[in-house]
């Protein structure tokens, strides 16, 4: 799950990762497409490093190849050390979120994903749900989290978490929010067999 890109871009980085999963799981590219509901033309542009990857499409594509996010969008850490400036990673765009993948943690068959997660004002993110626990810490603003139909209303300092298969949205419609985002989840959760249909 390497990237091959030396450009150190999301969309290089994707591109490696998209077609070192698909070899991986024997998947072709019209296989993908249909599992993502993405268009092959799209799926082909994201693997030559030219597509525009949007969180939305990121998430499409775990969810299809069983892979969690971080393992499309990270580049492997060389001696131990990790350090992640801000100014050096991408940020991915959805509907209402800004994403940094700023780490991802793996021990013990347990998988954390760390974001850095910006809610842009008046934005809203939606998610259908996926695998494992999301953990959010607010750092500023007031961030509006929606979960199974239920509202919680967070300010700086504040936490939540919540079991994220459940159909949940991050809003701020006060003004931007900053938040850490914690994807905690089990690896063999990410990797589903793929049902033929």
């Amino acid at each position: 799950m390497s990237a091959t890109s030396g450009d150190g871009s999301i969309r290089g980085t994707l591109a490696a990762n998209l077609k070192s999963a698909r070899a991986r799981r024997g998947v072709s590219l019209s296989e993908t497409a249909r599992l993502s509901g993405l268009s092959k033309a799209t799926l082909s542009q994201l693997e030559a490093g030219t597509g525009n990857p949007t969180i939305e499409t990121v998430f499409s594509l775990s969810r299809a190849l069983g892979e969690p996010i971080s393992g499309l969008l990270e580049q492997p850490s060389g001696d131990g050390l990790t350090v992640v400036r801000g100014a050096d990673v991408e940020v991915l765009r959805g509907e209402g979120v800004d994403l940094r993948a700023l780490h991802r943690i793996e021990n013990s068959g347990l998988i954390c994903e760390i974001y850095d997660q910006r809610v842009r004002s008046g934005g809203r993110q939606e998610s259908l749900g996926h695998a494992g626990t999301e953990h959010t810490v607010v750092q500023s603003g007031r961030l509006d989290v929606s979960v199974n139909g239920r509202r919680v209303t967070l300010g700086p300092g504040d936490y939540i978490a919540f079991d994220a298969k459940s159909p949940h949205s991050y809003a701020a419609p006060e003004g931007p929010v900053s938040s850490v985002l914690l994807l905690r989840y089990r690896a063999d959760t990410q990797a589903p067999p793929l049902a033929p249909h």
